[in-house]
């Protein structure tokens, strides 16, 4: 990655201003993708903790919507760790994303609760309402020869009626939104907790498979080996493996030209041999 893309990333994220958690996540998440998706995944990295660290601690605990950004960029670091090789910071980024989404969830209930008693209560108070001028307004819908008065009094209830109408249209939504955004919260708590569980199991595995193949430096050559015949999965999957030996086992020069070859790298050529100097004849004597 170029100075300038470092630059660039750093600069995205500070230049956002007061805004919100929230604001700023939606702003970063497009051009941060597309890094990842282009391999440059330590840049992502460095993007992500940088704001994290400026905002994380001060996220309100109450403010749902910045509670759950929190939770969204640490899963974004988690997976730009994973991507280049990182693979115990990417399990420690998942766990406090995981503790992020859990205490979202635990604050936002109760609160969450107590809107939808008022939006409820109010949905009955409403209904109440039309039910006790219905009959009214439809005895005046059906009296021949209304006076002016009655004219007058039925567009009153026929307004009245619109604005009950309107809201418990209203409340119902807000009933529905309340809905969806508990459901969110739930499936990023179950998500984050499932990623923190399984990376975890599969750092496990790894320590096993290391122990079992002798060492490290044996472990990293089969892979290598692996990887380079596995050339079905993605791209993307191959290049975070090889980045992950390449960190496990820097010494294997197998690795970074694995490395190298998925990132389209060119190989560095062999520096030329000098060649030898031919010995001159010794003079005739």
């Amino acid at each position: 990655m170029s100075r300038l893309g470092i630059l660039f990333a750093c600069a995205l994220a500070a230049s956002l201003g007061a805004q919100s958690l929230t604001d700023r996540f939606k702003e970063v998440r497009g051009p941060w993708e597309l890094q990842l998706e282009r391999g440059d995944a330590s840049t992502v990295r460095r993007g992500v903790e940088a704001l994290l660290g400026r905002e994380g601690l001060t996220v309100n605990p109450s403010d749902y919507n910045d509670m759950h950004a929190l939770a969204a960029l640490r899963s974004l670091a988690a997976r730009a760790c994973v991507a280049e090789g990182s693979w115990e910071e990417a399990v420690l980024h998942l766990q406090k994303a995981q503790a992020a989404a859990e205490e979202n969830l635990a604050t936002a209930e109760p609160l969450l609760a107590k809107t939808r008693a008022e939006h409820e209560a109010k949905l009955q108070e409403f209904r109440n309402a039309m039910d006790k001028q219905a009959p009214r307004l439809k005895e005046l819908d059906e009296a021949p020869g209304l006076t002016q008065e009655q004219m007058k009094l039925r567009q009153q209830l026929r307004i009245f009626m619109d604005e009950q109408k309107a809201a418990i249209a209203h409340s119902e939504r807000a009933l529905k939104d309340i809905d969806g955004i508990l459901e969110r919260l739930r499936q990023t708590k179950v998500n984050t907790t499932k990623a923190a569980e399984d990376w975890k199991a599969f750092l496990d595995r790894e320590k096993a498979e290391i122990a079992e193949a002798g060492g490290t430096a044996r472990f990293v050559a089969g892979k290598v080996e692996q990887v380079k015949a596995d050339d079905a999965r993605p791209q993307q999957e191959r290049l975070a493996y090889a980045r992950r030996l390449q960190k496990l086992d820097p010494a294997n020069k197998d690795a970074t030209r694995l490395v190298n070859t998925l990132l389209g790298k060119d190989e560095p050529a062999e520096p030329a041999r000098p060649k030898a100097r031919k010995k001159k004849a010794a003079p005739k004597k």
